[in-house]
């Protein structure tokens, strides 16, 4: 059985451990995040989310995902 290697990363300030292939899709699905309603910032970044399923998250990335809310 091959053992599945994680990186260290930093979603939103808090540590986080994922397998090294992750992409920023896949963190999406697994934060279960509706991506109608986020905006996501790759090392500063802001990234078009047409493209998270090509972005692999590399080893002490930090990414912010900020929610939209709605008011008046």
């Amino acid at each position: 059985m091959k053992k599945i290697k994680k990186i260290e990363i930093k979603v939103n300030g808090k540590l986080r451990f994922i397998s090294d292939n992750f992409k920023i899709s896949d963190l999406v699905k697994d934060l279960k995040i509706p991506l109608k309603k986020v905006a996501i910032e790759l090392n500063r970044e802001i990234i078009d989310k047409k493209n998270i399923s090509k972005i692999s998250i590399k080893k002490n990335d930090k990414i912010e995902i900020v929610h939209f809310i709605g008011g008046g």
